[in-house]
């Protein structure tokens, strides 16, 4: 009878840790770019259900370690991309950073569990799970520069849940996310409780309106993608034909009151561009030019967007603030570069420097917060500008990101930073996507990913500030607190009954 006990133990602790792998890769499918939907009530509730069966802390951290780190590979599998522009060199490590990565980010999924099946008991372990398991994906937003990448919140990007992105932003809606879904694991004990969450969130869904017709603005903007590989970018005898490509869309006709090229388009220092930018200017005519470019003051690098006027002189300069660890720059990056160290993108020994912080610049088409790349993934970022914007341009070199999950997820986020504040957003992307994205999330124009062109776009009107632009992530946060101190209290009031 205890040899059946036991191996009926070890029978369940197999289905538990399977559970964890089968279901956390399966959850990163309803990401871009499958976005299949019907797997997230699935996963979720299969892994409410079993965190009900968890006993101890250290079972609990465990399983939600195996969970986050499934989860992650299959969603960031995508990282492995860089690796591959100098294969010789760095394809070897691809791996490991994958899964390094993953195993990283699933230690907040851990604590998480750990801290919901220690303090947690009976139904209310649930709620306790709801709170931790927000509060650890407040804890990857925002600490050590923080990686928001594969939030919950992006699952939603073309489904009515989007339109609460205004009001409670992304962490709202991850948590949101879980109140609805978690709680289906207790279907099978008591399913009253287990459909009741699922069914009030659906109500709260249903009460947003869906949005309207956007106003457009009297201007117009171009596009520049000229798709350049990465591998091929930086390359001498091909990096100049790239340029020739972009100039070639400059000159284009067309009545447009700003030219937008991707991040890094110019491949030279700004000082010494002097020539070319001249020569870019030229072919825009009378038509300001806003291009990246990276730039060196006082010794250190900078990955910047500067505005070109006519002439070729630039006029507004903004510098990249949120840089990519160990792509942009690398910890203690002076000492690392003597044992041949560098970020992938870095120019000498730390890599870029950082700029002083979100920024507003005035451009031909008005106030616009620019946003180089990664910058895009923080909604904190955007929340801090020093004033409002009246629109949002980000651009970008997705070709780092490869062509299969990477460029998709970002652009899923570009759309979610549109929605949260209200703004339109100019995006442009060396390989795409290059898009109009309209106050509410969805694309007026675009340039698909892989293909060289441009686009001419009117410029959607801003909205009115939302209330997630007012106000941030402080009340969900707070709302996370409280709920953690309720599923606590409700769990000791179980253990004493029973």
């Amino acid at each position: 009878m205890a040899k059946a006990l036991r191996l009926a133990d070890r029978g369940g602790a197999a289905a538990r840790l399977i559970g964890a792998c089968t279901s956390g890769a399966a959850l990163a499918l309803a990401l871009a770019p499958f976005h299949f939907i019907w797997l997230v009530p699935l996963c979720l509730g299969l892994i409410g259900r079993q965190a009900l069966s968890l006993e101890g802390w250290k079972q609990g951290a465990f399983y939600g370690w195996l969970l986050g780190t499934s989860y992650f590979v299959v969603a960031m599998v995508w990282i492995y991309e860089p690796f591959q522009i100098d294969a010789e060199r760095y394809a070897w490590m691809a791996p490991f950073a994958v899964v390094g990565l993953a195993a990283g980010l699933a230690l907040f999924w851990a604590a998480a569990f750990a801290a919901a099946t220690k303090w947690g008991r009976g139904a209310a372990r649930i709620l306790v799970l709801i709170a931790t398991l927000s509060l650890a994906e407040f804890g990857r937003a925002y600490l050590l520069t923080g990686l928001p990448w594969a939030a919950f919140a992006q699952f939603w990007i073309d489904t009515p849940v989007a339109q609460m992105l205004p009001l409670i932003g992304p962490q709202g809606v991850a948590v949101l996310t879980l109140i609805a879904f978690l709680p289906l694991g207790l279907l099978s004990l008591r399913p009253v409780l287990a459909v009741l969450p699922l069914a009030a969130t659906v109500l709260c869904v249903a009460l947003v309106p869906s949005p309207p017709a956007v106003d457009m603005t009297d201007k117009t903007i171009r596009l520049v993608q000229p798709n350049a590989p990465q591998d091929e970018k930086w390359h001498p005898d091909l990096r100049w034909s790239f340029v020739q490509r972009q100039v070639e869309y400059t000159s284009a006709p067309g009545d447009v009151d700003l030219i937008v090229w991707p991040e890094t388009a110019v491949p030279l220092m700004l000082h010494y561009a002097e020539d070319v930018l001249t020569q870019i200017s030229a072919a825009a005519g009378q038509t300001p030019l806003f291009l990246g470019i990276q730039r060196r003051e006082a010794g250190q690098y900078f990955n910047s967007a500067i505005l070109l006027e006519e002439g070729g002189a630039p006029s507004q300069i903004y510098d990249k603030a949120h840089l990519v660890p160990f792509g942009e720059y690398v910890p203690a990056g002076n000492l690392m570069a003597r044992f041949g160290i560098h970020g992938f993108a870095s120019q000498a020994g730390a890599g870029y420097a950082a700029g002083p912080g979100p920024q507003v610049i005035d451009l031909p088409i008005g106030k616009a917060l620019p946003l180089i790349c990664y910058e895009a993934v923080f909604p904190q970022d955007v929340n801090a500008a020093p004033e409002r914007a009246d629109v949002l341009i980000q651009i970008t070199n997705d070709a780092w990101f490869g062509t299969y999950s990477g460029p998709f997820q970002h652009f899923v986020q570009a759309r979610m930073r549109a929605l949260e504040q209200g703004l339109p957003m100019v995006r442009v992307a060396n390989t795409g996507i290059s898009a109009m994205i309209d106050p509410y999330g969805r694309i007026v124009d675009s340039l698909p990913l892989g293909v060289a062109g441009y686009i001419d776009v009117p410029l959607p009107a801003p909205l009115a500030p939302t209330l997630y632009a007012r106000t941030g992530d402080i009340w969900v946060f707070l709302f996370c607190i409280l709920l953690c101190v309720g599923g606590m209290a409700f769990s000791q009031s179980i253990a004493r009954r029973s």
